[in-house]
């Protein structure tokens, strides 16, 4: 897919059409875990100009049968990090395929939940229930969402921001 395809551009494109005040810098890597992101995260803070961090990591971690534990304390140093810049943070609940089986996909899930407890952090609900159990959205993987999906993703996202928007101060 073309970055211009992707749910991060469509969403900027039409923040920028409705003058919205903020824009969306992604700063994913594909097939980034939450290691990854960790290991980044203050790079990224100290170049960029945040006033907001929306995670959305950890699906990876999930597929590749990380310790929810590894997750949960890799997520709670990222919120740690951005709120030790006075950075408000919010956090996508993330799930995964339920091939792992019920003991995993419960830990697995219930480490984003203690983590948006733990850090008074809110817990945005998965982006892609809408697209994932619908395999003309999925990429031939049945992990990652195709361009078809991308829109829906953007829509999706741009109203939980909204949400977001209208809770801050």
């Amino acid at each position: 897919m073309k970055p211009t395809q992707g749910w991060v551009h469509l969403l900027n494109k039409k923040l920028s059409e409705q003058k919205q005040p903020y824009t969306i810098i992604n700063a994913s890597v594909s097939g980034e875990t939450t290691s990854g992101g960790l290991s980044r995260l203050a790079g990224i803070l100290a170049n960029e100009k945040v006033d907001h961090l929306l995670i959305e990591l950890g699906g990876n971690d999930g597929l590749r049968g990380y310790s929810p534990k590894l997750i949960k304390n890799n997520l709670l140093q990222m919120v740690k990090l951005a709120q030790d810049k006075n950075i408000k943070v919010s956090m996508i609940k993330i799930k995964i395929t339920p091939n792992y089986g019920p003991r995993y996909n419960k830990m697995f899930e219930q480490a984003f939940e203690d983590v948006a407890s733990a850090s008074n952090i809110n817990l945005l609900p998965f982006f892609m229930e809408a697209v994932a159990t619908d395999k003309a959205l999925m990429q031939a993987d049945g992990i990652h969402p195709n361009a078809q999906a991308q829109p829906i993703i953007a829509d999706y996202v741009e109203q939980q921001l909204k949400n977001l928007m209208t809770m801050e101060p």
